[in-house]
């Protein structure tokens, strides 16, 4: 008996084997456009399209296929709709140049769209001048690899480069974004990994998200944005050896921290920004083994937040290590290396043997009157920190490191 199951389940499975099919998509052939392959297709065929240039007014993938481009064929939509959506689950878009989706303020026009749907691939795609680059909602379980996107030659027309809205388990991993107006970006997108992406020259965040909790980001790189990341209103995130440089500006940060809680940022490297940490209202923080370098501010850490923990960081050529705008309660800062330190450590054990105190009174100052950064790197301003240290009166008497490293950390 057990044995005619076995052979039941077999003949169950074979004609969906033996049907697959796979359909040729060339020039001057009898299917010679993507929409017509798909006419044919039946779920589980594949569909195979040979170098040359396609147009796709809005083609509709509805079917479960597998479809691959050979050579990076192009789709082009001539900037009168969509490019590709995608209404089918368990779909491989693979090997494609998507281009020229129209733009407007009314409707939010992509290169790829993925609508209700599940175990979807996108990858090895070049995306080149659409409105928004890939665009999810309502997805669950979707893989974006390797592709490339590439935003409007009018940057300011542009949309965002991957767009998320009411996403569960997506990964986003080894694609190259620029020249849209946010990179990446997050509205209730739950449980995504966030891995090895470069994001850079983007007009607005490298990467942007609201109410997305439990999301990791790591080994990712945001260059030269209008501002780098900014999270706002999220629980319980991992932002984990990721680098933030040359993001630069007014009101410009590296992170951007608003309404966050028990967040773990470790690993990451601040280098060269106007800020490289904001912090406002938020609370239960974990900030470890992280390098602040060359930044103006290395952390602006506001009044509202709390139960934040600062430990392990290297603190380097800073202009500033840290400033706020009132009295710190309940933030911990322990065992970090700041090279403006010039304490002693006469047990030789590593630690010094006072106390750091990072916010100095100039930062304060600057921190109530912006134009007295004109007296930056002054004698003054040297003699009025040194005195402060001395004799701590105005900075704030909490915010201190009582085991300050004598060495950097090295990872």
């Amino acid at each position: 008996m057990k044995s005619r199951v076995v052979k039941i389940g077999l003949l169950f499975l074979l004609p969906f084997q033996v049907c697959a099919n796979t359909i040729i998509v060339a020039p001057h052939t009898n299917v010679a456009t993507l929409k017509q392959a798909l006419t044919l297709a039946k779920n589980g065929d594949s569909i195979i399209v040979k170098k040359g240039t396609y147009a796709s007014i809005n083609t509709v993938i509805d079917k479960e296929l597998t479809i691959l481009g050979e050579n990076h064929p192009i789709l082009d939509a001539h900037f009168t709709e969509e490019v590709i959506t995608i209404t089918a689950s368990h779909v491989k878009l693979d090997g494609f140049i998507i281009k020229n989706s129209k733009t407007g303020s009314m409707r939010d026009f992509a290169g790829i769209r993925l609508s209700n749907v599940e175990y979807v691939t996108i990858s090895n795609n070049i995306l080149v001048d659409n409105f928004f680059g890939i665009y999810l909602s309502n997805c669950l379980h979707i893989q974006l690899l390797h592709n490339l996107i590439t935003g409007s030659a009018n940057i300011e027309n542009s949309g965002n480069g991957i767009h998320l809205w009411k996403c569960k388990e997506v990964l986003i991993k080894e694609n190259y974004v620029t020249r849209h107006r946010d990179g990446i970006y997050f509205e209730f997108a739950k449980k995504c990994l966030i891995e090895d992406n470069l994001s850079e020259k983007n007009i607005r965040y490298g990467l942007h998200f609201m109410f997305s909790d439990d999301d990791t980001y790591r080994h990712n790189t945001f260059k030269n944005n209008g501002s780098g990341v900014s999270v706002m209103y999220t629980r319980r995130i991992a932002m984990l050896d990721n680098t933030f440089i040359e993001n630069w500006g007014s009101s410009i940060y590296g992170v951007l921290l608003k309404e966050i809680t028990d967040a773990r940022i470790e690993g990451n490297h601040f280098i060269r920004n106007t800020t490289g940490i904001y912090m406002e209202n938020s609370d239960r923080i974990t900030v470890t083994h992280n390098d602040f370098i060359s930044n103006g501010w290395a952390m602006r850490v506001l009044a509202s937040c709390n139960k934040d923990h600062f430990t392990q960081n290297n603190y380097k050529g800073n202009s500033f290590d840290v400033t706020t705008n009132g009295t710190l309660k309940e933030i911990y800062f322990s065992n970090n290396y700041w090279d403006k330190y010039d304490g002693y450590d006469l047990n030789k054990d590593g630690v010094g043997d006072i106390p750091y105190r990072p916010i100095s009174l100039y930062a304060q100052i600057i921190e109530q009157n912006p134009q007295s950064v004109m007296l930056m790197r002054s004698f003054i301003v040297n003699l009025i920190d040194k005195v402060e240290r001395a004799i701590p009166s105005i900075t704030p008497e909490s915010v201190k490191d009582d085991k300050p490293a004598m060495k950097p950390w090295k990872k």
